[in-house]
């Protein structure tokens, strides 16, 4: 298979664009919590065998959990120290925009980004982005972290698909549109 791996950020934000409450807190994901739905998040992670995370996501992460839950993929934690690597796990403080770069080069599944803020906008700063899924969740949260920062360039998308669940849930997905 000869396809170039794309880079795909699949996250969930509020209505008003908020990918966490202050002090990280995720609480406000439990809203659309519905049983045996998981909104096609099977079917994507069967697409990717690398995660890409913020640190600061991967904290948040392991203080929920027990056991990594992408620990069968290679997964890159961004982090501004050095840490030692955890089975498939690599703490990486190098350049992202390389990282990225040497990882789209070789072959294999695409890549999910699994967040945060930071490390999305800096993707799109660098135009590293091939497709967003984002997950809206029915709620004004009116402060918290945001999904997009500014500083990075205008980008056009192209819609691919948008689907509407019981719970209010809105799922978006977008491919990065080619340049002029």
């Amino acid at each position: 298979m000869d396809r170039k791996r794309k880079l795909i950020v699949y996250i969930a934000c509020s209505l008003d664009g908020y990918i966490a409450k202050p002090q990280d807190d995720l609480s406000f994901l439990s809203l659309v919590e519905n049983e045996g739905e998981d909104y096609g998040y099977r079917d994507f992670i069967n697409t990717v065998d690398t995660v890409i995370m913020g640190r600061r996501t991967y904290d948040w992460v392991m203080n929920q959990v027990t056991e990594f839950p992408h620990a069968e993929k290679d997964a890159y934690i961004i982090t501004r120290s050095s840490k030692p690597d955890i089975g498939k796990i690599r703490f990486y403080n190098g350049s992202l925009k390389t990282l990225v770069q040497e990882l789209k080069s070789q072959p294999g599944k695409n890549i999910f980004c699994d967040g945060g803020g930071q490390i999305v906008n800096e993707l799109l700063k660098e135009k590293l982005v091939d497709e967003l899924i984002i997950s809206i969740i029915p709620v004004l949260l009116g402060d918290g972290i945001p999904l997009f920062q500014t500083g990075r360039p205008e980008q056009v998308l192209s819609l691919a698909s948008c689907r509407n669940f019981d719970t209010g849930l809105v799922q978006l997905h977008y491919t990065m549109a080619i340049e002029n």
